[in-house]
């Protein structure tokens, strides 16, 4: 390949930068590269050697003493140096030594330093470039798993011993591992058995998968497959369902019998307290995405449609606006964007195109409701001798008009069906419509 390996890592690192966009993955306050801290990361080394930590080989190499820290080390993991493992062939003094520069090999790239050409070991490249952002301590240190050892336990010793502080780091949050549903394997590009973010979002979304993530807790193993997807946009849906009839009851576009207000209050303050709970709890989102979603089955469980005819019953806007509000924050500050209309119509274009749809929406309303509307018997005929002997008649004739107007409501169904493919999804309510837009993806599943 006719690249430099700086010009093909700006290439991956591009390419990253746009999946962590698409995924909705808010930008670090500032990027560190290795390549521009090398003059750094020597000064780093130097210290650690300085303070007897570390040793030069003849080879080039430097190593991390790891028997100088005593019993330092392996406190984080529970590993410690004294367990007797097989030699490989080295020039460390002891098995767990570990790198912190590294000769060059044949082909490698290589930068200049005191112990001649060479590149920077694993470890001592995230030591040197956090120190740098944060100083001499950090409160938060994330990661999967599979890096507490050696990955972490090594950061660990050189800050500590770098810094001169008994605790670097305060809090370490391990993630669990992703694993391919069938067969319990870690999904990784060695394996060979992995997706990339750009063809896992031809079928799903950034909120998809947000929802697939919150469902467990971050320190958990979770399997990913279609079943899980679904499950994590049949919640979105069910969500995005609610908002909807939610927003339509506070508007009066939906009809219920009164709203037992004080069990919905009730409910709304132990959600808030239950969702609270369950983030102090080494942020357990499971837990607090399972109160959100009973807060929710509450809601919905009084927004019956009031089937019968008669006076309009009251309202209790207030109760459902706080709820949304609520809801629209939780998901919010997790990064899933909910409201009426799932989807932003994102373009310059995109008031004058709502405006559109509510037209074509109310016009369809009108012949909906015209092909609906049968005539009745007046008043003055309603209980006469002449109504009765005629009811047969005026039967005859409103089935008449019904398979006359039949096309005009077929017209009006096969409206909702081709908009639907476009995302579109309206929802009659009685004499009412409204619309929503949905993701296109989400409704074919």
């Amino acid at each position: 390949m006719d690249i430099s390996p700086l010009a093909l890592a700006r290439v991956y690192e591009e390419d990253f930068k746009q999946d962590m966009a698409a995924l909705k993955v808010l930008p670090p306050t500032v990027y560190m590269r290795v390549t521009e801290n090398i003059p750094q990361i020597i000064s780093f080394i130097e210290r650690i050697i300085a303070s007897g930590h570390a040793y030069t080989t003849p080879k080039g190499n430097v190593y991390f003493d790891v028997k100088s820290r005593g019993d330092q080390y392996g406190k984080f993991t529970s590993v410690y140096p004294d367990v007797q493992e097989e030699m490989a062939d080295s020039d460390k003094r002891h098995v767990k030594d570990f790198a912190l520069w590294k000769m060059a090999k044949p082909q490698e790239p290589y930068w200049a330093s005191p112990w001649g050409k060479g590149r920077p070991g694993w470890h001592i490249e995230c030591s040197t470039i956090s120190s740098a952002v944060f100083g001499s301590q950090l409160d938060i240190h994330t990661g999967g798993i599979d890096l507490a050892f050696p990955h972490h336990e090594n950061e660990i010793a050189q800050c500590e011993v770098y810094h001169q502080c008994e605790q670097w780091g305060n809090y370490f949050l391990h993630s669990g591992h992703l694993l391919v549903k069938g067969n319990q394997e870690k999904m990784s590009k060695s394996l060979k058995n992995y997706i990339t973010i750009k063809e896992f979002l031809m079928k799903n979304s950034a909120d998809e998968f947000r929802m697939f993530c919150l469902r467990s807790k971050y320190r958990s193993a979770i399997e990913f497959g279609d079943d899980s997807m679904n499950d994590a946009k049949n919640l979105l849906q069910a969500i995005s369902y609610f908002i909807s009839d939610a927003n339509a009851y506070m508007k009066g576009q939906l009809v219920c019998d009164p709203i037992k207000e004080d069990i919905l209050w009730e409910i709304l303050a132990n959600t808030k307290a239950n969702v609270k709970a369950a983030f102090a709890d080494d942020f357990d989102t499971s837990r607090a995405v399972a109160a959100i979603m009973d807060l929710i089955h509450h809601g919905n469980r009084q927004l019956k449609a009031v089937t019968k005819e008669g006076g309009t019953p009251p309202r209790s806007p207030v109760v459902y606006g706080t709820m949304l509000s609520y809801i629209e924050d939780f998901f919010n500050t997790v990064g899933i964007s909910l409201g009426e209309r799932q989807v932003v119509l994102e373009n310059k274009n995109s008031a004058l195109l709502s405006s559109v749809i509510d037209e074509l929406v109310n016009f369809r309303v009108k012949v909906r409701n015209y092909a609906l509307a049968m005539p009745g018997p007046t008043e003055a005929e309603e209980g006469s001798i002449l109504a009765k002997g005629r009811k047969q008649e005026e039967k005859e004739k409103r089935r008449q008009l019904l398979l006359e107007r039949e096309p005009l409501l077929q017209a009006c169904d096969n409206l909702r069906r081709d908009l639907a493919a476009f995302g579109i999804n309206i929802k009659d309510r009685g004499t009412i419509s409204t619309w929503e837009v949905v993701d296109q993806r989400r409704a074919e599943n």
